[in-house]
């Protein structure tokens, strides 16, 4: 039985302060945090993914979600349909990782004039 989700919109990332290109922290790999962001209100095709992560390569995201469930915070479920269909989702231990990750959000929130002066004092240079 499959419910209802609001779809996930091409700009969900467009606004957000740690989308901005100011990630003092991150989860994962580049994408991860944006990759639990988007399966936090459940399950996601990888078509639905596409539309809010369309800067990244479908050979990119595919790794991501590969390393995402290697480490136990997605899991994968394919359905013997035709055609097939696969569906992500946060594990418990991918659903741990949201608390923390909105409070590395808030705090970029809360410091974004001192990260972006910091960043252009660096001369626009971004460290690892």
């Amino acid at each position: 039985m499959e419910t209802t989700r609001e779809p996930l919109r091409a700009d969900m990332f467009g606004h957000s302060d740690c989308a901005a290109g100011v990630q003092p922290f991150r989860f994962g790999d580049k994408w991860s945090g944006r990759v639990l962001r988007c399966l936090e209100q459940g399950p996601r095709r990888f078509s639905e993914l596409r539309i809010p992560l369309h800067t990244v390569t479908p050979k990119v995201l595919t790794e991501t979600l590969r390393a995402m469930e290697r480490k136990g915070f997605v899991s994968r479920t394919a359905y013997d349909e035709n055609p097939p269909r696969v569906e992500y989702r946060l594990t418990a231990l991918g659903r741990s990782a949201i608390e923390p990750m909105n409070a590395a959000c808030a705090w970029t929130a809360e410091h974004l004039p001192e990260l972006l002066a910091a960043r252009e004092g660096a001369g626009g240079a971004e460290g690892p």
